[in-house]
């Protein structure tokens, strides 16, 4: 393999570490054209490729919902642990009995079930309610199948958070990735929402007539109050939680490193996002362990189309609040025909020039961004990552081949990496993301998907930066290894 040096002039003011962390990116780059023409001599062959994939270093998966990202059958196990009742007609859990036995015939308590082959229907039933198991159009929009698995297995998910992320480190393990940024959903609850939701109409009037001065006026109140409720003790229980959460269970050793975003819903209304978000921006502030702030649901939703515009905002007055936070956003998960042309040219640009954006998740809009020019050079020039996620933008936009603008992202040098998004209900993983880019994009070479793993680490929100440099080191041993077994 060639290797480049790198070479810096040093002084009083370069940070050790990160002549480190720059020293290490010399070791990974490029590797030699004859690995490039071996690589291409598999692209064709699916199976080969999988099997190359399985065994190759992956790096990290930086766009990673952890309920999202556990299996069904994982779910199905919960249920008959927890003692849930089944309705074998809707296939909705309970766990009120009382409800079941208003219903006689219809609810069934999943333990008391003795048939193992009736439990094997009932467990591919809820498989294909809770993922894209079996899908096909007759179900209807797969964009809408995808977006309702989340409230059927709602009833099990985090019911045991340390399991799941022990799941989810194992199956890293076995496909080689070394490390996981997981989202998790954070909601503010406090008693006096009545209060709260007085905000709305003042947000919303704001907006309408695009009046910012007046917005930070309104956000200036509401971020008072809210820090005189019990939101500050609100982050502070759930960091402790997620601290011992994951302690207790040991996610983090040798081989593995996780970390945690916050995430807000965009589909509430917009004073219990600003609420969300200032409990997720207070709670980031306040770990090591989470590191930044996301905003997900369906995108083209009436909700988050209509307060997309002050939810960049809510960002961007929070971000000048905690200045020391990065963020990744989900933008521009639409397509042609979801919504209006119009409303395709200006999602990316927002999270990025507005709400500060250090990565984007999709991008999938930006061929119809009316700066999209401007915004790619941007992301360029001040290494704003774009997360690909294959499976998850055929399933969900039908957005595949030459229609997705991952050859954009690498035709304007934007930093990609590869993710999964939703491993458990798009039955897929990290290995297959790589098998379809390889397979469907033939200009990205064995070179630059290694490049694309080395991104995964470089461009990850861990906020150790001698934990981050190790994570290179030992990825470019890996790599080392891995190549002299395969080339």
């Amino acid at each position: 393999m060639k290797e480049f040096k790198l070479k810096f002039k040093l002084n009083k003011t370069f940070p050790v570490k990160k002549l480190l962390f720059l020293f290490l990116l010399g070791f990974y780059t490029v590797s030699s054209q004859s690995f490039d023409i071996k690589f291409d001599s598999i692209r064709n062959n699916t199976a080969l490729l999988r099997s190359f994939f399985s065994a190759m270093p992956k790096g990290g998966d930086l766009h990673h919902h952890f309920d999202g990202s556990l299996y069904a059958e994982t779910f199905f196990e919960n249920a008959i642990q927890n003692k849930l009742w089944l309705n074998t007609q809707t296939y909705i859990l309970s766990k009120n009995p009382e409800k079941a036995k208003n219903k006689p015939g219809v609810w069934v308590q999943l333990s008391n079930i003795k048939s193992q082959d009736s439990l094997l229907f009932l467990q591919q039933k809820l498989s294909e309610k809770w993922s894209s198991k079996d899908f096909n159009i007759l179900k209807g929009p797969s964009d809408d199948h995808f977006f309702s698995t989340f409230s059927g297995f709602e009833i099990v998910n985090n019911e045991d958070i340390g399991k799941g992320l022990l799941e989810l480190k194992n199956r890293a393990q076995i496909e080689n990735v070394q490390y996981i940024e997981t989202i998790l959903l954070q909601h503010y609850q406090s008693e006096k929402t009545e209060s709260l939701e007085g905000f709305n109409l003042k947000l919303w009037n704001a907006q309408e007539n695009k009046d910012e001065k007046l917005l930070t006026e309104i956000l200036d109140e509401v971020y008072d109050n809210l820090l005189k409720s019990n939101l500050e003790k609100q982050a502070k229980e759930y960091n402790k939680k997620i601290e011992k959460t994951h302690l207790a269970n040991r996610i983090d050793d040798d081989s593995f490193t996780l970390r945690y975003q916050n995430a807000v819903l965009r589909l509430k209304s917009p004073a219990q996002v600003f609420a969300d978000l200032v409990l997720c921006f207070v709670s980031s502030s306040n770990s090591q362990l989470i590191n930044g702030v996301n905003i997900v649901g369906q995108e083209d939703h009436r909700v988050a189309m209509s307060d997309y515009w002050l939810h960049m905002r809510m960002y961007r007055y929070l971000n000048s609040k905690f200045p020391n936070i990065q963020n990744s956003l989900h933008a521009g998960e639409l397509t042609l025909g979801m919504v209006k042309p119009e409303e395709l040219s200006w999602h990316i640009e927002e999270a990025i020039d507005v709400a500060g954006a250090k990565r984007i998740g999709h991008g999938i809009d930006i061929p119809f961004e009316k700066n999209g020019k401007a915004i790619l050079e941007k992301m360029h020039n001040e290494n704003i990552a774009i997360e690909i996620n294959l499976t998850s933008n055929e399933f969900i936009l039908k957005v595949k081949n030459d229609e997705h603008p991952i050859s954009l992202y690498k035709k304007h040098s934007v930093p990609i990496v590869i993710s999964t998004d939703d491993a458990g209900v798009l039955r897929t993983n990290l290995t297959e993301q790589y098998v379809l880019m390889a397979k469907r994009y033939p200009q990205f070479s064995y070179s630059d998907i290694k490049q694309i793993v080395f991104n995964s680490i470089q461009y990850s929100f861990i906020e150790d930066s001698t934990l981050k440099s190790r994570l290179m080191l030992e990825l470019k041993n890996d790599f080392e290894s891995f190549e002299k077994d395969h080339f």
